[in-house]
């Protein structure tokens, strides 16, 4: 019998290899932070590592999504009621969650005006802000845009309302075809959406790295300054998030009466990767992975999780009431609450489905600040801190997504309650080190 080893170099080895996915990228995290805050000219010139790590995740997002849409819609069958049943339901529970935070959004800025204060520099740039004031929102480009010109260009350009449409497209037409054709097809998807996630298993082991990259980027571009000089702004948002996920998703998990900690811990990875990345395309793979294996039907998550992409964007549309006002705030305007409660009606309008549009907060904010004659100067001062700001609400919406599958799941009857939650979390989260444990029996 082999001896145990007491060499200090072997035993550290054993010890880092048995670390989950999780630590690893809470540790990437915090290296990050210091390498941008100390090493801020080497850290900028990490960033291609880090659109490295984006760009494999994001050439999954397609594929993932056509394959598990369009089996989860044509595994009900011909059932078009229950289709149509979970449409209804997802929207209906989108809108009230995304006017909750809109609430709360309001009601803080109102109370801790961290607009108040903030000078505009008289010689502020505002040629960044250019582009955006150039969008202009009509329902009738809005309508047009849920529909490609083509499935390619849609793939291409990762528009993921788009992709939704033609998912649902394709799984009707299966499900009105008879015979042989209508069976080998979806077992081709079935086996392309099991592929998919085995790729998005090795892509990940590669997290630590990227996400280290990424967020060392984002704090050495730009600087520690910058969260003093707005960090008023920056704390009224993150305090907000926070208050809307104790007051609104928390009541709902009880409401709902489901493993608490078994969904922490099936949140808490993707939540990670979307907070460093500032991308919930980033881990959107494995949210989808992970609530599965909490016990949401694969049907119901193919549909829920990429349509909330475009409509439950919770930490956004909080952001938006908050930046909004802070704009108004900034300018020495005293917007009268109704005006407020009309430029929040009209936010919540103008945010729906144009998740895809880069930096659509962004293109959202700049378009209620023209129509409400606000100072475009700003949303300049908004410009230096929305990368550390995006990261806040891109997780909240993230969060958000992960737990509208539950509720849908829940409200459909169709949620697994079993003993097996943890054990199958675990196994997710810890697949990257799964031969390392057979290894260690021999």
């Amino acid at each position: 019998m082999k001896r145990p080893t007491k060499n200090p170099l072997v035993l550290a080895w054993r010890f880092l290899t048995r670390l989950n996915l999780t630590v690893w990228i809470m540790v990437s995290m915090v290296v990050g932070i210091l390498l941008g805050w100390l090493q801020p000219d080497f850290a900028k010139e990490l960033k291609p590592i880090s659109n490295i790590f984006l760009y494999m995740i994001k050439c999954l997002i397609v594929p993932l999504i056509f394959a598990t849409l369009a089996v989860g819609i044509a595994g009900h069958g011909d059932d078009m009621k229950q289709i149509g049943r979970l449409a209804i339901k997802s929207l209906v529970y989108f809108e009230v969650v995304t006017t909750l935070a809109l609430v709360v959004g309001l009601i803080m800025v109102n109370l801790l005006k961290p607009g108040v204060g903030v000078t505009l520099p008289a010689d502020a740039d505002t040629s960044a802000t250019q582009d955006l004031a150039n969008y202009t929102f009509s329902w009738q480009n809005e309508l047009e845009h849920i529909v490609p010109q083509s499935f390619f260009e849609a793939a291409a350009n990762n528009e993921v309302l788009q992709i939704v449409f033609c998912s649902i497209m394709f799984a009707v037409a299966m499900m009105k075809t008879p015979g042989k054709s209508k069976v080998t097809m979806i077992d081709w998807l079935e086996s392309l959406s099991d592929i998919m996630f085995k790729v998005t298993e090795l892509v990940m082991n590669f997290a630590p790295v990227g996400i280290g990259c990424s967020i060392a980027y984002t704090i050495g571009q730009s600087g520690i300054g910058v969260l003093v000089d707005l960090g008023k702004l920056m704390g009224t948002l993150y305090l907000s998030l926070i208050i809307f996920m104790l007051l609104v998703f928390v009541p709902i998990i009880l409401i709902l009466r489901v493993p608490i900690p078994d969904l922490l811990r099936a949140i808490a990875q993707p939540a990670l990767i979307a907070f460093s990345t500032s991308s919930s395309e980033a881990a959107l793979p494995r949210a989808m992975k992970n609530m599965e294996a909490y016990g949401v039907p694969h049907k119901i998550i193919a549909f829920v999780m990429p349509t909330g992409y475009s409509f439950n964007l919770d930490g956004t549309t909080l952001y938006l009431a908050i930046a909004s006002v802070f704009c108004a705030q900034v300018g020495g305007i005293d917007m009268p609450f109704s005006t407020q409660i009309i430029m929040m009606l009209t936010l919540m309008l103008t945010s729906k489905g144009v998740a895809a549009v880069p930096r659509a907060s962004l293109v959202i904010l700049s378009g209620a600040v023209k129509s409400f004659n606000l100072p475009e100067a700003s949303i300049a001062l908004i410009l230096g801190i929305d990368a550390l700001m995006d990261m806040g609400r891109t997780t909240v919406n993230l969060i958000g997504n992960c737990i509208a599958t539950v509720v849908v799941a829940k409200w459909e009857r169709e949620f697994r309650v079993d003993a097996g939650h943890a054990l199958e979390i675990s196994e997710v989260q810890s697949l990257e080190l799964g031969e390392e444990d057979k290894i260690e029996k021999h």
